[in-house]
């Protein structure tokens, strides 16, 4: 009887060990397939600013903290500066929610334009609010002349907005066809292209 009852632990043990064994390949696999989602699957929301002819030319500004940001640039005609405002939230694209410029020129709105929009005179120019025009993506060159920038505002824990300008020369070469847009991107990429906050 002695045998068999050794048996039985013996088998009993063996059983447990293989539910063990089992238990850890299974919460080993789940933590690969964990760590493989949270890395590699398009879930970190960016403001994408990348070239157009190489996609590896590219930095992502994360959406979490970001209020939104302004395109600046100098009017090719009337070489004044043009400061273009752009909400993140409010749309599934980019939403163009206000301009300022100094004068009038070749592609800047009128007033009746956009209904809705107000115009308005300021000490330093022009500036037309309520524009709510939204835009898939944002395509632009990278001017010498123009020097654009981008200035983006983020929060922290409640405090003032702190805003991180930047020139666009600086991220990449003149002349360089550029796109913004709003995408998902992985954890992993999000690290690799983050555009560092001055």
């Amino acid at each position: 009887m002695k045998g068999i009852h050794c048996f039985a632990e013996h088998a009993e043990q063996r059983v447990l060990l293989s539910v063990q064994v089992m238990i850890k390949k299974v919460l080993i696999v789940f933590l690969l397939v964990f760590a493989g989602v949270l890395f590699f699957a398009p879930i970190k929301p960016v403001l994408s600013i990348s070239c157009r002819k190489n996609n590896s030319e590219k930095y992502f500004i994360s959406t979490a903290r970001m209020e939104g940001f302004e395109i600046a640039y100098t009017h090719s005609v009337n070489k004044g500066r043009v400061h273009d405002f752009y909400d993140i939230h409010k749309s599934e694209g980019l939403l163009l929610t206000g301009t300022h410029f100094v004068s009038y020129g070749a592609g800047i709105p009128e007033p009746g334009e956009m209904p809705g929009s107000q115009f308005r005179v300021t000490d330093d120019g022009y500036e037309i609010v309520n524009i709510n025009r939204e835009v898939d993506r944002l395509v632009m060159a990278v001017g010498l002349i123009a020097n654009h920038t981008i200035t983006f505002w983020t929060y922290k824990n409640g405090k003032e907005p702190a805003a991180h300008k930047y020139k666009m020369a600086d991220l990449f070469s003149p002349q360089t066809s550029i796109i913004l847009e709003k995408k998902r991107v992985s954890l992993l990429s999000y690290i690799f292209h983050k555009l560092k906050e001055t």
